[in-house]
């Protein structure tokens, strides 16, 4: 595909000693996360207690993180394994549990240079585009390509993808300024459903006169400011 260095980002339904080994003898970086199967969380807090760093997050939660170097049986080369536990004993409103929270997550990686804060937040943008990739199936319908022809596909998912680009323009630009009704929390993105069902679905009424086409929106069209700021902008 390139000729550039690649770097591969999976969930735990890919951590399989094949998929490393198939990195590391092509030499591409990685960050893998790890499923810790019927491991028990308690064992890997007590190795971060003893040899990761520390740190309290708010009162009744702390977070452990560190890493190492390890080789299992079926891997071809030593890897570095990222560990991040978090036990919090209370609540974010102060409840106290009565059996302590544990949350683990371990990451496979060939990235050494990097602090293991900065390998867990690589990985969490894997989520932010998956959540992409899930609206161009579910709600650009693109999930099942229509066609047995690779050619008649290939166009629809052009189409699909310019359409998927035209729309987040769409939306990104709604989102700076205040005349869209105001929504329950501050957002930064709109999902595509929601562009489509706040901007393209609006009530109108097409009305012809003097050999001309007119929009007539309602007196009280919440949206309406930013169909006016959309039109304006693309004209």
């Amino acid at each position: 595909m390139t000729d550039e260095k690649l770097f591969v980002r999976m969930d735990s339904g890919n951590d399989a000693a094949d998929n490393l080994n198939l990195c590391l003898d092509h030499k591409v970086d990685f960050i893998i996360k790890r499923n810790p199967r019927k491991e028990q969380p308690e064992q890997w807090l007590d190795l971060a207690k003893r040899e990761g760093r520390s740190k309290e997050v708010r009162l009744g939660k702390h977070l452990y993180v560190g890493s190492m170097v390890v080789q299992p049986d079926r891997l071809i080369k030593p890897v570095r394994l990222v560990y991040h536990v978090t036990q919090r004993t209370t609540e974010r409103d102060g409840q106290a549990l009565l059996v302590p929270d544990i949350e683990l997550s371990l990451y496979w990686t060939t990235l050494n240079g990097v602090s293991e804060e900065q390998i867990t937040d690589l990985y969490q943008d894997h989520a932010t585009s998956e959540q992409f990739h899930s609206e161009i199936k579910s709600e650009l319908d693109l999930e099942r390509m229509p066609s047995g022809k690779f050619a008649t596909n290939d166009l629809i998912l052009h189409m699909g993808v310019f359409v998927y680009n035209l729309l987040r323009i769409v939306g990104q630009i709604a989102l700076t300024d205040m005349d869209a009704p105001r929504k329950k929390k501050a957002v930064f993105r709109q999902r595509i459903r929601t562009v489509i069902h706040d901007l393209m679905l609006v009530s109108a009424r097409m009305v012809t006169h003097a050999r001309s086409f007119k929009l007539c929106f309602g007196r009280w069209s919440p949206w309406f400011p930013q169909l006016r700021r959309l039109y304006l902008h693309f004209s």
